[in-house]
């Protein structure tokens, strides 16, 4: 199957439903719409996940921290949520140890931890029953003093009591997990756009939306597509959409959260630890491939989602935090690198981000006289899928239309069809360690699942393409893949949505050369189109000053 851009091809299809947003969020709702026999178009003004999807901690979880909120219903949909995309992403999703350090004179309350650790087992209580035993989750436990410095020997060991293990899950690559929504919705037939900018919408004579005006954001052309309902995935931008389809303030906000993260060499062990802040809130050191992903920061942004970037105070904010809060110090000379985004918060009126419920709403915008328009709003990437699932609810109710039953939760996504994945790498290595490192062979299975095959045979038929590119064994042939079966379109999409190639800082000048090479050679570049690519990459990578 191929990733093909609807917009170069659009012939006047009449769709059932047009989804503008292409994030986690767009993305579980366009496979929802089109596995229940909806006719689905989406259209992502950037790349696929590209944006708040891309700019998460790389966590599965069911909310541990919202009990203190007493959002017991939140906490159970997403529990129950892990252990599904568990069962249908069993390549992107494993299970994953967190630590909680436990002080004598901690600020919080070791009863309030003690009760909440129970009350997370109660309400997961079905996290044992998943379709590969692999992926199973054990009970929370409390190490002793001794074990603990054991297993994690920065923590601060001053006053240091014992320490609380429980376990969620890692998404190993969320911008990934994103495609694979949406590579199933287009396997039932949804046709869907990068890189199309949804600008304004097309209203019938009783001024209701039944279309949008679509920009390719390469050619510059502008096309209308047709459809009675719309629904509203922007995220971070989802009140701007409002603003264009009512051409007035709407009254819908958006509750805008900055997430930070930083990349540096590995500095702590295999648990994520949960640093506890002086001032309230916590910080997390994640291992991810290698390294130390620490963040993230949950602090209210007020300007335009067009105009977000990191911030220098941002970054020092998560220095600080680690310095504080634990024995391994680091400076801005560690960081490798550095990731950013906005999440979309229902406003609670709780006095800062950090409090904000991760709940969401499906509002049908009818009601504030925008007809053919449905709006989502905030939300996690662990509940997009059940998000997707209310979503179907109030699109059935008002198209009328009887859709079949919902099966999403028991479908492998696309490229995850695999029942066992032990016994896959197994099979994996026989087939493909003659020809790759085993390094390779594990990378490149685990993040391309059922698909790695043709990643694989693009390097075994052209030896151009066989060429490592990463510490931990990407190829080449990656390149080749992401531009002809998976719709990039840039070097950013190329190095951080398709590839981990980038994710892990800036590549070297060879490896960025190479890869320039055969995106310009595939995508036609001319000599300035390639000159604002390397440019847009050496940006990225600079950290502010």
């Amino acid at each position: 199957m191929k990733l093909k851009r609807y917009i170069e091809e659009h012939k006047n299809q009449k769709f059932d439903l047009i989804i503008i947003g292409g994030g986690i969020t767009g993305a579980a709702v366009a496979y929802a719409a089109s596995s229940r026999g909806l006719k689905v178009a989406l259209f992502e003004k950037k790349d696929y996940g590209g944006a708040t999807s891309a700019a998460t901690s790389k966590l599965i979880h069911g909310g541990l921290r919202y009990l203190a909120n007493m959002e017991f219903k939140l906490v159970r949909e997403s529990l129950q949520e892990r252990r599904i995309l568990g069962n249908i992403a069993p390549n992107f999703v494993y299970p994953l140890p967190f630590m909680f350090p436990n002080y004598v004179k901690w600020k919080g309350n070791m009863w309030k931890m003690m009760i909440g650790m129970f009350l997370y087992d109660t309400l997961s209580y079905d996290k044992k029953y998943t379709w590969d035993k692999s992926k199973r989750l054990s009970n929370h436990k409390t190490l002793s003093y001794n074990k603990t410095i054991e297993a994690e020997p920065n923590i601060i060991k001053e006053n240091l009591r014992n320490s609380t293990v429980f376990y969620d899950y890692q998404s190993i690559f969320p911008e990934r997990l994103t495609l694979a929504f949406i590579k199933s919705a287009v396997e039932y037939g949804a046709k869907v756009s990068n890189y199309s900018k949804v600008e304004n919408f097309s209203f019938s004579k009783s001024n209701k939306i039944n279309g949008v005006v679509v920009k390719d954001v390469f050619s510059d052309e502008t096309k209308i597509i047709y459809a009675p309902l719309t629904i509203n995935c922007g995220g971070t931008w989802a009140d701007i959409i409002l603003n264009i389809a009512s051409k007035t303030e709407s009254s819908h906000k958006v509750l805008r959260s900055e997430g930070i993260h930083i990349i540096t060499k590995k500095i702590a062990g295999e648990h994520v630890i949960s640093l506890q802040k002086k001032k309230g809130g916590h910080m997390m050191i994640m291992p991810w491939r290698g390294h130390s992903l620490i963040g993230t920061t949950d602090k209210e942004y007020n300007g335009s989602p067009d105009n977000y970037k990191v911030s220098k105070q941002s970054l020092y904010d998560v220095i600080d935090a680690v310095n504080n809060n634990y024995n391994k110090k680091i400076s801005y000379d560690d960081i490798i690198h550095a990731y950013g985004g906005l999440r979309p918060l229902v406003d609670d009126q709780t006095e800062d981000s950090y409090n904000t419920s991760r709940r969401y709403e499906v509002l049908d915008n009818a009601t504030e006289g925008i007809d053919g328009l449905i709006t989502v709003e905030g939300g996690k990437f662990t509940t997009s899928r059940n998000l997707a699932y209310h979503v179907m609810k109030l699109i059935q109710k008002k198209t009328n239309k009887k859709l079949s039953e919902s099966f999403s939760y028991k479908l492998y996504l696309s490229g995850c069809e695999i029942k066992d994945m032990n016994e896959f790498m197994r099979k994996q290595h026989l087939q493909y360690d003659d020809f790759f490192g085993i390094e390779t062979v594990e990378y490149i299975s685990r993040n391309y699942g059922t698909q790695s095959h043709t990643v694989f045979q693009f390097a075994i038929e052209n030896p151009e393409y066989n060429k490592v590119v990463s510490h931990d064994g990407e190829l080449l042939s990656e390149v080749v893949y992401a531009i002809k079966h998976e719709s990039a379109m840039t070097l950013k999409d190329i190095l951080l949505r398709r590839t981990g190639i980038g994710t892990l800082g800036k590549p070297n000048d060879d490896i960025l050369q190479k890869v320039m090479k055969v995106a310009s050679e595939m995508l036609n570049w001319t000599d300035e189109r390639k000159q604002n690519e390397y440019n847009s990459i050496i940006e990225l990578y600079t950290l502010p000053s």
